[in-house]
């Protein structure tokens, strides 16, 4: 199964957020041990090293970066996916991006905290939680 797995489950692992840590976490490892298969937009690196750019150093930059390369697969941002998430005129471009892209790499499901910000999605948008009770593990 492939499931595009959105920045804001990412950022609950790497800043261990008090009631999502756990669930993000679960699903980062069943990503990391190849039981589903999860893909992050290339959006993601720059959105989570800026989003973190205060606890991060050149060095852990890189060890950031290469911890999530390792478990997660980053699908290439073209430019073809650029401009069918502006034709859909939503109001956060980010969000019409993940959309694109879960839609681009035929995901079965989108992983996310913002279920609300997916409502026009194609794929549909699952919480950590949710994805967890519907896995056969």
């Amino acid at each position: 199964m492939k499931v595009l797995i959105d920045t804001n489950v990412i950022l609950d692992v790497l800043y261990k957020r008090e009631g999502f840590y756990e669930d993000s976490l679960k699903i980062w490892k069943l990503c990391e041990t190849r039981k589903i298969d999860g893909y992050i937009s290339a959006l993601s690196i720059p959105n989570i090293v800026y989003i973190l750019r205060r606890e991060l150093d050149p060095e852990k930059t890189l060890e950031v970066i290469n911890n999530i390369n390792l478990v997660f697969k980053i699908y290439d941002l073209k430019s073809e996916i650029i401009m069918q998430a502006a034709e859909k005129k939503t109001k956060d471009y980010e969000d019409a991006l993940q959309m694109v892209t879960a839609q681009k790499l035929k995901a079965s499901f989108i992983v996310t905290r913002n279920i609300k910000d997916f409502t026009g999605s194609k794929i549909i948008a699952v919480k950590p939680s949710e994805l967890l009770e519907r896995l056969d593990f």
